[in-house]
């Protein structure tokens, strides 16, 4: 059987190349791609994010989540703010800091995107969206 026309190979190179452009970034000097894709999550929302979102959004167990915020807040970059009516959630606030970096994070991960998707129809698109979701699902 030819592992190269599996899914998972596939999905995994592209993974690893992915981690690597990252890593490359600019930004990447100033916070990691983790952080940075967080931040980005957060600026993005109109709304109050707790971690629970930030779990949800990138598939992450709240063990592993816990210490990428952690390491945020101690890095200046989030401050987690107890909310009055229930002592148990968090609200991720984006430090003043951070928001200085926030057009070179868009930047990065809008590049990437358009790199990413360069040549690829919208058509296309919505397919490799339901194929993908599909397979998370299958997966969870």
């Amino acid at each position: 059987m030819d592992t190269r026309k599996h899914a998972a190979h596939y999905i995994n190179n592209l993974s690893n190349k992915l981690r690597r452009r990252i890593d490359a970034f600019p930004s990447r000097a100033i916070f990691s791609g983790s952080q940075g894709r967080v931040l980005h999550f957060v600026l993005a929302q109109n709304h109050d994010v707790f971690q629970k979102d930030v779990e949800e959004e990138f598939s992450l167990r709240p063990p592993t989540a816990t210490q990428l915020l952690k390491k945020m807040e101690k890095d200046g970059l989030i401050r987690r703010e107890v909310m009055a009516e229930d002592g148990r959630m968090k609200r991720i606030l984006v430090s003043e800091d951070a928001r200085q970096y926030q057009n070179v994070v868009v930047a990065d991960l809008t590049g990437l995107e358009k790199e990413l998707t360069r040549g690829i129809s919208r058509e296309d698109m919505e397919v490799f969206f339901r194929v993908m979701e599909k397979m998370t699902e299958n997966v969870s």
